[in-house]
């Protein structure tokens, strides 16, 4: 049985490997409710330079944009510094926009805060990410 199953898990990896189009190289944040997809522009994020972040929220049920939403956006170096932003809403349904700017490259810390409507509670997704050198420099 278990050699079974080990072949289809090998055969799916085979398929999704397979599959043509773009990866999708968002990050995936799940509340209760709600779905978050975020993603930097460029990608890795950089130093000095600004970074957009495009965050998709959807009903975590079904999957309907969230368009009433209001939320932040922001990060701290392991030296301390801090950045934030607000989120903006985009022209795409549930889509949201903000911009960061990190003086270091290094590990930062980051979060977004973001609440659906005013009737529900603000929720918080944490992750940690590298931001590299600015183009041309060197670490």
């Amino acid at each position: 049985m278990s050699r079974r199953v080990w072949l289809l898990g090998l055969a799916v990896l085979a398929v999704a490997a397979c599959r043509s189009g773009p990866r999708d190289l968002s990050m995936k944040f799940l509340t209760e409710d709600m779905e978050l997809r975020v993603i930097s522009d460029p990608l890795p994020p950089r130093a000095r330079e600004v970074n957009q972040y495009k965050v998709v929220v959807r009903d975590r049920k079904t999957g309907e944009p969230i368009e009433t939403g209001r939320g932040q956006i922001f990060a701290t170096s392991q030296d301390g510094i801090d950045s934030y932003d607000p989120l903006v809403k985009g022209a795409e349904l549930g889509t949201y926009y903000a911009k960061m700017q990190f003086v270091t490259a290094g590990q930062w810390a980051l979060a977004i805060r973001f609440q659906r409507d005013s009737t529900k509670r603000l929720e918080r997704m944490d992750w940690m990410q590298e931001v590299f050198p600015a183009r041309g420099e060197v670490r």
